[in-house]
């Protein structure tokens, strides 16, 4: 089963405007699919296949060439033959046909630099990242249960295809480790970046603590930075920046760890089912994360950058999420349970104070299904986020 996705409209516009659009994400995300299905008159080429790599490398200019008069081309796994982009940014300036060149990438640290060198002002960025709630939700494939959600994640192919999440993200995890990690930063000893990831996932939706994971695995601080930019560059985490703004220097500044997929993590916990999860200490902290990520889901969807942080100050005082718009800042608490417990929303009492901002904007997301408003904000059930950080 094919899932439509909600960036399609966002793509299909940005084709209109610019010459190139490159289509960035994690593997298995779906980027192919999606250029594919919205481009179906477009050459294909995958830069996975050695031979295409080797033909393209004899004569990239004659390669470009050839295709145009052709409808367009879509580019797939372009990281792998980055002297190609020098190449279309004077294919483009010659020929100016727009929307031609359709480019996917899986690896952000090693794009990003190249296109903005070579095809500034050329291109359009778009991020696509693993299924969101809301495209679950859309094609009735999102499962009521919170546990078997967490831990079958959001990748297309566990929802179009028989792949066990046990199975899929065992070889997701050894495919990325030994040809991403590799191509990204030549790390000799994989056995420990594979266990400097599993700590990661220990501590996520834990503020950042660069020593602990410094002192644990026997390595400089600036090693475990280097690392970290590795997974955040082919998108299995991000950091969440807290929001400091005009409150002065009493506040937390350290980000917070979460990982895009919540399936990639409970393989890395070695949690093999869904009984296992929900007993697990961080359960919670995987609830959580699920929302975040699906925050930054809803804004890349729409070509947004993400607009999501969070607040604790030196007491300990926090706000998990702050969703930032031009003209308010709405504070989110995420429960995993399934009751609703009016303490949670209580909580916010504290950062309305300190904001003069009413509670009526405070959100509270937990486990359970009830959607209503309450005198201290808005309940809202984990199914019922949608489109939140894209709403004023």
């Amino acid at each position: 089963m094919i899932i439509k996705r909600i960036i399609t409209p966002k793509l299909v516009s940005l084709s209109q405007q610019f010459p190139a659009i490159a289509i960035l994400g994690p593997r298995q995300s779906g980027k192919t699919t999606l250029a594919q299905q919205t481009f179906p008159d477009y050459e294909y080429f995958s830069f996975e296949d050695p031979d295409i790599r080797d033909l393209v490398r004899q004569d990239y200019r004659g390669f470009l060439n050839k295709y145009t008069d052709s409808k367009g081309i879509i580019l797939d796994e372009i990281q792998h033959v980055p002297d190609l982009l020098s190449y279309m940014q004077t294919h483009i300036d010659k020929h100016k046909k727009i929307g031609h060149f359709i480019i996917t990438g899986s690896h952000n640290l090693l794009l990003n630099e190249r296109i903005s060198q070579s095809l500034a002002g050329r291109i359009a960025i778009l991020t696509l990242l693993p299924l969101s709630i809301a495209e679950l939700q859309q094609a009735n494939q999102l499962n009521a249960s919170i546990d078997d959600t967490l831990f079958k994640g959001f990748y297309p192919s566990l929802y179009n295809s028989p792949a066990q999440p046990l199975d899929f993200y065992k070889s997701y995890i050894n495919t990325y480790i030994e040809r991403d990690v590799r191509q990204i930063k030549n790390i000799m000893d994989l056995t420990i970046f594979q266990n400097f990831m599993r700590l990661c996932a220990g501590r996520v939706g834990q503020i950042l603590n660069y020593s602990s994971l410094s002192n644990d695995l026997g390595m400089s601080i600036h090693g475990v930075k280097q690392w970290l930019s590795i997974l955040e560059a082919s998108y299995i985490i991000f950091l969440l920046k807290p929001y400091y703004r005009n409150f002065g220097k009493r506040l937390v500044h350290a980000p917070k760890l979460y990982f895009f997929d919540q399936g990639v993590a409970c393989s890395l916990l070695s949690i093999n089912n869904t009984d296992q999860l929900f007993s697990h200490y961080a359960r919670g902290n995987l609830f959580e994360s699920m929302i975040i990520a699906d925050f930054y889901k809803q804004r890349f969807n729409f070509g947004l950058n993400p607009n999501s942080f969070y607040w604790r100050d030196k007491s300990d005082y926090e706000v998990d999420c702050i969703i930032e718009h031009a003209n308010s800042l709405r504070p989110v608490e995420i429960k995993a349970s399934q009751v609703y417990n009016k303490n949670a929303l209580e909580q916010l009492g504290k950062w309305n104070v300190v904001t003069q901002t009413k509670q009526e904007d405070n959100i509270l997301i937990y486990g359970g299904d009830l959607d209503q408003p309450t005198s201290q904000g808005q309940l809202l059930g984990w199914k019922s986020i949608g489109n939140l950080a894209n709403q004023e």
